[in-house]
């Protein structure tokens, strides 16, 4: 439970603590009072009709406000459900994927798995529905991933998914930028297909 959720529980307390007051009837709170200080001036009936509206109006108040809370909460903190769609339509867009290498590094290009980590954050980020947040997600690469494999912790609420990601050389997308002068090019951008799977719990 996050903060905003905490502070929203105990306001529902504190106004279900007014409204209780509210109930407590005159000739207990002159019971009590005389009790304590016998000399104290009698309260009319009015004072106590004063009392209850201000307390029911102060209980329906902070009702209000946290009911607005949680629901402020709401759009700011991805829940279970939420987050399993936003994974399987991010897996669903990506799977399949294709983008371009570094030209320089080809071989053993690793660089892309940071890059890739960003990328599925804003996949799950854009399927993630209209009342799910727009940040709060996290995709983790793997300690162990090579150039043409990785894995990603992804997480942003209790539970948490692995996502694989296979990367697989392409040269029919290979782009060859023109030479200077609109002549033939020497250079050779590469291109890779993506393959992607994700399944439940951490890498």
């Amino acid at each position: 439970m996050d903060a905003l959720t905490e502070l929203n529980v105990l306001g529902l307390i504190l106004s279900a603590v007014l409204l209780a007051m509210a109930c407590v009837k005159a000739d207990r709170v002159r019971a009590w009072r005389a009790g304590i200080n016998p000399s104290a001036e009698e309260l009319s009936d009015a004072s106590f009709i004063a009392a209850r509206v201000v307390f029911v109006a102060l209980a329906g108040v902070g009702i209000y406000l946290c009911v607005q809370g949680f629901k402020v909460s709401d759009d700011t903190a991805w829940d279970d459900t939420e987050l399993t769609t936003a994974v399987r339509g991010a897996t669903d867009a990506l799977d399949g994927s294709s983008g371009f290498g570094d030209i320089y590094v080809e071989g053993n290009d690793t660089g892309w798995i940071d890059e890739y980590a960003t990328r599925i954050e804003q996949e799950i980020v854009e399927h993630g529905g209209g009342d799910a947040p727009q940040y709060g997600v996290t995709a983790t690469p793997a300690d162990a991933n090579t150039a043409s494999e990785a894995r990603y912790t992804v997480t942003g609420a209790d539970s948490a998914f692995c996502m694989q990601v296979t990367r697989t050389r392409s040269k029919d997308g290979d782009y060859e930028p023109p030479g200077i002068g609109g002549g033939q090019g020497t250079v050779t951008v590469p291109s890779y297909d993506f393959a992607v799977t994700t399944r439940e719990g951490g890498c």
